[in-house]
């Protein structure tokens, strides 16, 4: 099972990132919609698309508006979105709103509240918890019998966050680290995390291993969160594989 890394950057893309989206084509799942999302294209398989959104800031949605091209090259015909209803409701009010969007998709929506906390789809046990983060976010685990992966997007990580009890003995974290420790408060300002916060958190959680994303679209190359500093900083004290997403990343879920 493959996680495709499609847009790995926070807030706005960069000549190398586009914003939030990361798909699993064996399963047909997406986590976020931002301006990665319109890559699905070549890789989605079968006529169905299951869309975990997290929240509604743009740099996770904007790619729904994408949906039209995705549908006409494909044999794509059942998008499924899931989010939270406040969250849903502002994603059909102001983004698909006629005079932002005038052709509105056919989305099949599923509100989490009504969902449960856990629910299923074919053989996924799905788990949603709530984020710390202005306006409102959620995380997403998913258990599959080979794997499992959690989501933990647009935060301010610390290692009492409530997250963490869901995510326990995850396969994979795929874990925001929109800034390097230089601009920590800049990072509790706007609701996310930083480099050592995240290592230290995940350390303590046993996670093992750690997939970093969503950067700031300002800190380009090769390591925008400094993380080599950060763990020459602390190497005791990090989960034992740790990788930073890039556009283009395709990583083998299923357990060692």
């Amino acid at each position: 099972m493959k996680l495709h890394c499609l847009g790995t950057a926070g807030y706005h893309p960069n000549d190398t990132r586009h914003t939030s989206c990361y798909f699993i084509p064996e399963k047909n799942f997406v986590l976020d919609a931002g301006s990665g999302f319109y890559r699905i294209g070549k890789l989605v398989r079968g006529e169905t698309l299951h869309v975990f959104l997290s929240h509604s800031h743009l740099d996770h949605v904007l790619g729904l508006t994408f949906v039209l091209d995705l549908v006409a090259t494909s044999q794509l015909s059942n998008i499924h979105l899931y989010a939270q209803a406040e969250k849903a409701e502002a994603i059909r009010n102001h983004l698909l709103h006629p005079m932002l969007f005038p052709v509105v998709p056919a989305f099949h929506w599923h509100i989490l509240e009504e969902l449960g906390n856990v629910f299923t789809i074919d053989d996924a046990r799905i788990e949603w918890f709530p984020l710390e983060h202005p306006g409102g976010c959620v995380g997403f685990r998913f258990d599959w019998e080979t794997t499992s992966l959690a989501y933990v997007t647009d935060t301010t990580c610390s290692d009492d966050s409530t997250y963490w009890k869901c995510v326990q003995g995850v396969e994979w974290l795929l874990h925001e680290c929109n800034f390097s420790d230089a601009d920590k408060e800049l990072a509790i300002k706007t609701g996310h995390s930083w480099t050592t916060a995240v290592l230290q958190a995940a350390f303590k959680a046993r996670i093992q291993r750690l997939l970093l994303s969503h950067f700031n679209p300002l800190a380009e190359g090769m390591d925008p969160i400094q993380l080599t500093e950060s763990t020459a900083a602390s190497l005791r004290e990090t989960p034992s594989e740790i990788l930073l997403a890039t556009d283009g990343l395709v990583l083998d879920l299923d357990r060692l």
